[in-house]
């Protein structure tokens, strides 16, 4: 591959323009902690800064060190987590702040190698907490720098694609500065997230747009690669809202493992005539009313759930849960700090305006 740009003159621009146009005030930078800068690295994947800058504060008001979080209830971290979706994040998160205390002693390690082989960090990500924390060398490759390289160097193809992965980190391992490694890393974020756009990238501003493969040929809307178009499945489900007298609303947790794992979810069946059936299973009698609200689909990153809710009344209150098992009921006036699934949470939104 030719380059343009030697590393100095490549990481002079961006500094220089970060010096001058960078994001400088964002929640995590005002103290960049190992613990904060990781917490904001899991939080940010998959996620707009915009939305992860509420998320960020509540969670380190709720939990402001690392010993905190590891001592923390699996639900009270889902629960501030609800609504931020890859709930896996959540859940490694926990078990990486309790490995950190356990094998660290709360201090978490300043190598890319032994940060990889914690839950939930993968090789960017530890990039990202050594450059940033530590301020030591060590190269990123989130999804906005990603296509800040693509473009710049013209690498063509997915960078789902082994080979592509593989060219794109050897760019970012390139240019990658020894000096000011935190500000550069925040740099390269900075102009994907506020430049070098996924659409209309604001070429003209770029610091690297004179040296810029993409922009020179007029293809960077070429780069990266897109992932080959797939028609999502859909699948359907049954949402119960079931209700006793009180008003309560039954939930039960689903297993750790899997769709929206450990999060608390409204009873599934697959028909109407299923509802009536896990009534008498579940509490002894067949629920009074039976009405179907509104559909709703949620999408994931592989499918998409068409979810027919429907809201059941029991006729008295049932003698109890079984002991042991991970049920609720939900009392809506007076709610408690339970992770939920997305969906739920607009499910019992809409409840509360129906009434």
């Amino acid at each position: 591959m030719t380059y343009v740009l030697t590393p100095g003159k490549f990481q002079n621009k961006v500094l220089n323009w970060f010096d001058q146009h960078g994001r400088h005030d964002l929640p995590w930078q005002s103290d960049r902690s190992p613990y904060r800068v990781w917490l904001s690295e899991i939080m940010l994947q998959q996620t707009q800064v915009t939305t992860v800058i509420p998320y960020f504060e509540r969670f380190v008001a709720a939990f402001p060190t690392v010993h905190a979080l590891a001592a923390a209830d699996e639900d009270a971290v889902l629960h501030l987590w609800t609504g931020l979706g890859y709930y896996a994040r959540a859940r490694n998160l926990l078990k990486c702040a309790q490995q950190v205390c356990d094998q660290f002693a709360g201090e978490f390690p300043n190598s890319v190698e032994l940060l990889s082989e914690l839950p939930g960090i993968g090789r960017s990500t530890a990039g990202a907490i050594v450059s940033i924390a530590f301020q030591q060398p060590a190269a990123i490759l989130d999804g906005n720098v990603k296509r800040v390289l693509a473009r710049y160097a013209a690498v063509p193809g997915w960078p789902g694609k082994t080979a592509v992965h593989k060219e794109l980190w050897e760019v970012a391992e390139r240019y990658s500065p020894q000096q000011r490694c935190a500000d550069y890393t925040q740099a390269m974020m900075d102009l994907g997230a506020t430049l070098c756009t996924r659409s209309k990238p604001d070429c003209a501003h770029c610091p690297l747009h004179a040296s810029c493969k993409g922009f020179a040929t007029g293809t960077q809307a070429d780069y990266p690669g897109r992932k080959p178009r797939t028609v999502l499945p859909v699948k359907n489900t049954h949402m119960l809202i079931i209700c006793n007298p009180a008003g309560e609303v039954f939930l039960a947790r689903r297993p750790s493992e899997g769709l929206w794992g450990g999060l608390w979810s409204l009873p599934e069946v697959n028909s109407e005539a299923d509802a009536t059936t896990l009534c008498i299973d579940t509490f002894g009698c067949a629920p009074s009313t039976l009405q179907s609200l509104p559909p709703l689909r949620h999408t994931f990153s592989h499918f998409h759930l068409d979810i027919q809710p429907w809201q059941l009344e029991l006729p008295g209150t049932p003698a109890g849960i079984m002991e042991g098992e991970p049920q609720v009921w939900y009392n809506r006036t007076r709610p408690e700090a339970l992770g939920m699934a997305a969906p739920v949470v607009k499910l019992l939104k809409l409840l509360d305006n129906l009434e």
